[in-house]
């Protein structure tokens, strides 16, 4: 009896064997590093598919590193994370082969991705999905799927507004749900801070959060201290900072808007938030010139211009009527220059922009929303005619004043010359305080209609 147990249980593991050794791949074909330019690594004797994974063996560490192009009998690649210790000759492998060290075959495998779903809320992740705040990874949970692309025609229209919470947005620059904004402004000029706004403000269901190339000390900064713990519950973070690669950084724009899509498909109503356009633009001409693509415009190459549309394009409403993603880019402008290439680009692919100004910054006025250089290219659908009158005599004004501010800082002003000019005098300091708002305040968008419409002196809708 004992023999026959013993026979059962030895065959038992001859048969677990025998199903690894039949899994097992019958060769595994391998490469070799034979050149390092930057962060861009050729591989010879190993042909991959654009976006595959490979494993470069450096003896010390294994490290990953994605395929990106490829020419003839060579594959570019770029490593995953930033590395260090590269030797020329390194063995290269597809990513998952088992590979030889000196105790014996292992078996390379990436680190665990989070499911795709209800699992991702309140947690904050790389650009390939990776935890990084230390909580356990529940892999037991399904994982759903991103849509990757919509036809047009299937698109449900804008047809309702969402309160943003800031007064200046939901009086002057109401945005719709499903809207694309960009929000363009130098350095230091209060990004952050709108961005923490409106993270806590909107009105949604998820917020999923992209900080792409920015300083790594402001991720924690915007978990603990803008979001908060209540706000963060709703929030997914994904973090890909200033040090991480160039692929990572375009991967976290793109996951960001993979987990949007993701929750918009689920008929929730999702604000995304990318922060910053800019950098996902100069990630991707690091990619693109590593490549020998030709530099077209301040040292931007094609596909620069090619991939901004196809990130944006996939956010906005779906073809549910009841679910939608609003989207913030933040732009940022070099020099304050609002020619800028990406800036361009961004203001003719996005569904309007909202510009903060430095000189507004400068004088303590914040946020520092420019309604005069501002605009909102789905307001007129989702407000009534009433509120677009009210937003276009302020805007009226504020523009008049403006203009005559030389003049009154001059002496030169004379009171009863220009009717629209004393009005706007008239109305400036309650107008300026109006526009203005504590980074905790907030203001709903019925109330601040009800503010909009007293300070203008109509009626309310």
């Amino acid at each position: 009896m004992h023999l026959a147990s013993l026979f059962d249980t030895q065959r038992r593991r001859l048969q677990a064997l025998k199903q690894r050794v039949d899994g097992a791949p019958r060769s595994v074909r391998e490469g070799k590093l034979v050149k390092v330019s930057g962060l861009l690594y050729e591989v010879e004797g190993l042909p991959m598919v654009i976006g595959a994974r490979a494993a470069v063996n450096l003896g010390h560490s294994i490290i990953e590193a994605e395929c990106i192009g490829f020419d003839a009998g060579v594959s570019y690649l770029m490593p995953v994370d930033p590395i260090d210790g590269v030797s020329p000759g390194a063995p290269v492998f597809p990513q998952g082969a088992p590979y030889w060290d000196v105790q014996g075959f292992k078996h390379n495998q990436t680190a665990d991705a989070l499911p795709m779903g209800e699992s991702l809320l309140g947690r904050v992740v790389d650009g390939f999905g990776r935890p990084i705040d230390g909580k356990p990874v529940d892999l037991s949970q399904p994982s759903g799927q991103a849509t990757k692309r919509l036809n047009p025609l299937t698109r449900a229209p804008i047809h309702e507004p969402l309160d943003a919470g800031i007064k200046a947005v939901n009086a002057s620059l109401t945005v719709g749900r499903g809207q694309r904004v960009g929000i363009f402004a130098g350095s230091g000029v209060g990004k952050s801070v709108m961005l923490g706004m409106l993270a806590r403000n909107c009105v949604a269901d998820v917020i999923v959060i992209g900080l792409v190339g920015e300083r790594g000390r402001e991720v924690r900064e915007f978990c603990e201290d803008t979001l908060g713990e209540q706000a963060m519950g709703r929030a997914v973070v994904v973090a890909a900072p200033a040090d991480a690669s160039p692929l990572a950084r375009i991967r976290g724009a793109s996951y960001a808007t993979d987990v949007a899509t993701y929750f918009r498909d689920q008929g929730r109503h999702v604000v995304l938030i990318i922060d910053s356009l800019t950098r996902f633009a100069m990630a991707q001409r690091e990619i693109g010139l590593s490549l020998g693509e030709a530099p077209v415009s301040r040292g931007y190459p094609p596909s620069v211009f090619a991939k901004m549309p196809e990130l944006v394009e996939r956010v906005g409403n779906g073809e549910r009527t009841d679910a939608s993603i609003t989207a913030f880019y933040t732009v940022l402008l070099e020099g304050d220059d609002i020619h800028d290439p990406v800036a361009d680009t961004a203001r003719g692919i996005l569904d309007g922009h909202i510009f903060l100004s430095r000189n507004l910054a400068d004088s303590g006025h914040y946020p520092a929303i420019d309604i005069e250089k501002s605009i909102s290219r789905v307001m007129p659908r989702v407000t009534s005619r009433q509120h677009q009158d009210l937003a276009r005599k302020m805007k009226m004004l504020y523009s008049r004043y403006m203009q005559g501010r030389e003049l009154i800082s001059m002496g030169a002003y004379v009171p009863g010359g220009d009717p629209e000019l004393d009005q706007a005098v008239k109305l400036w300091p309650t107008m300026k305080s109006f526009l203005q708002q504590s980074p905790e305040e907030r203001v709903g968008l019925e109330d601040t209609l009800a503010a909009l419409t007293t300070l203008m002196g109509g009626k309310a809708a």
